[in-house]
């Protein structure tokens, strides 16, 4: 074999192995982030079940007390039903943004009932769902880091061309939407 022949075969042989290593590297990378995204997700769902299953309990730990306050229950049960019925991340977003806004609404108007801001239930009920607010929204943060990684990496080159041979999309963000944005507006009505 002739010298010039060994050099191209062995640089074909380079490249095509450095190709193939490239090639399982950002697959492997790209499957990763995958999980990661589902694993984040997953997390969330997780606290939001706890916070889900919490609610009935301070609710009827607070109903005696807080009896002029229909609206307000009305208000946490809507936003319960709707987080149900959400399947998307977009929907599970709108949803959680109208039971946070509903849950504000509920912990302002029960400062007008100092007996149940006394009750021992009430205050170890809403130190337990204040405590899974704020890991909710560490959760989310740390989901939508995720996905943002995710989304860059599946948009860039070379990422590009194995996503689109994986067939992987962009993941939602988990976004709030404008109308939770807004103070939560309320109207006390001081018990008789």
């Amino acid at each position: 074999m002739h010298p010039m022949e060994i050099l191209v075969t062995a640089t074909l042989l380079f490249a095509l192995i450095g190709g193939a290593s490239m090639f399982f590297s950002i697959y492997n990378g790209l499957v990763a982030l995958k999980n990661s995204v589902g694993r984040a997700w997953a997390n969330i769902d997780v606290l939001l079940k706890q916070r889900h299953d919490e609610l009935p309990k301070l609710v009827s730990t607070c109903e005696g007390y807080m009896q002029h306050e229909r609206a307000v229950f009305d208000a946490l049960s809507e936003a319960r039903g709707a987080l149900v019925k959400a399947k998307s991340v977009a929907e599970r977003a709108h949803a959680e943004g109208q039971l946070t806004q509903a849950l504000g609404q509920f912990f302002a108007v029960m400062d007008a009932y100092p007996d149940l801001k006394a009750n021992q239930g009430f205050l170890q009920l809403q130190s337990r769902i204040s405590d899974l607010e704020n890991q909710i929204a560490d959760r989310r943060e740390y989901y939508n880091d995720t996905v943002t990684t995710f989304n860059t990496r599946i948009q860039q080159i070379p990422d590009t061309l194995v996503a689109g041979w994986l067939s992987l999309l962009p993941a939602d963000l988990f976004k709030v939407a404008e109308p939770d944005r807004q103070d939560v507006q309320i109207q006390v009505k001081p018990a008789a």
